[in-house]
């Protein structure tokens, strides 16, 4: 709630060159809402995979919140679509919701048949019929939010949701379509919007200020709400400040909004540079913040057996030593 006040209300104080040639004001300060309040799960997860934080509490706090935030900020992202078509009426929100609840309830009650056809797929050979089943299920989700007058991006990111746990067959046998994934099309995709980015906007002195604006209340908005949550929720400095460090990373999820927000015409492209760069920082700080604030946060004895049941599960050979029995 709060990077997404803060957002909306960087959004009604930017400077009106960089609102884009389709927005409105208000349409504009929810788009900065949203950019201010997404967080990267794909970069998170990795993050903690990689420094071995995944099995720790505030790890999985930390992609329990940004799952429940993206979904915000998915809806939210839709309304804007919506507001970018004509003036929004009352009208218009109510049959938003309604197209997004027909969306989900479709969704979750295409659940078991999704589950139901993967089981089925996992009996032939190869890997072909589950990444075909997997392929099929995001586009026609794509295909049927963007029907509704949602975003194609919600659809794909409901399929995501219901494929997070896959069976470890259905794991194994989605392996290869993940690799094309990573380090084909997401690189397309990064390089694509990399392109569309002027650094040279940055040269202009007012919009190199309005950028440190922007990253100063992104970042600070990030960790002012995850702490401010944590200590409501009784956990300790450092565990505050650790759930900062994590959800403060946007990635490659700040880059679609921005695409989308630059394809609707709500964003400029020096609005959209910045936003870019505001995704690329955020996600170059989340390592070493993580790093330096988990070393304060003592391991527990829970955090050690799920450690033991992820590494059996991933046929990992090391496993953090407890130290409970230290």
């Amino acid at each position: 709630l709060l990077p997404l006040g803060l957002g909306v209300a960087t959004g009604l104080l930017l400077p009106g060159r960089l609102l884009g040639p389709h927005a409105d004001r208000p349409s504009f300060a929810l788009l900065i809402g949203v950019v201010m309040g997404v967080s990267a799960i794909p970069v998170i997860a990795k993050t903690l995979t990689d420094l071995g934080m995944l099995h720790r509490d505030i790890g999985q706090l930390t992609l329990a919140a940004a799952a429940g935030g993206d979904v915000v900020a998915w809806i939210l992202l839709s309304l804007v679509s919506t507001m970018t078509v004509g003036v929004l009426t009352a009208g218009h929100i109510v049959s938003s919701f309604g197209s997004l609840l027909l969306f989900l309830a479709v969704v979750i009650a295409a659940r078991p048949l999704l589950r139901r056809a993967l089981g089925r797929a996992e009996k032939a050979e190869g890997s072909g019929p589950v990444i075909a089943i997997t392929v099929v299920a995001i586009l026609a989700a794509a295909a049927g939010s963007q029907s509704l007058g949602l975003e194609s991006a919600l659809g794909a990111f409901a399929v995501g949701c219901l494929l997070s746990s896959p069976s470890r067959e259905t794991a194994v046998r989605l392996a290869s379509l993940r690799t094309v994934t990573l380090s084909v099309f997401a690189p397309i995709f990064l390089a694509g919007a990399g392109l569309k980015m002027d650094l040279t906007v940055l040269g202009d002195p007012r919009t190199l200020a309005a950028a440190a604006v922007v990253l100063l209340l992104a970042v600070g908005g990030k960790f002012a709400g995850a702490y401010l949550g944590a200590r409501i929720g009784r956990l300790t400095h450092w565990e505050g400040l650790a759930l900062g460090s994590g959800l403060n990373a946007r990635g490659a999820v700040e880059v679609v909004v921005a695409t989308i927000g630059l394809r609707l015409g709500v964003l400029s492209p020096a609005m959209y540079s910045i936003v870019v760069l505001v995704a690329v920082v955020t996600s170059m700080m989340a390592a070493p913040a993580l790093r330096w604030t988990m070393a304060k946060v003592e391991h527990s004895s829970d955090e050690h057996l799920r450690a033991v049941e992820l590494a059996a599960w991933s046929d990992r050979a090391s496993v953090p030593a407890d130290p409970a029995q230290n």
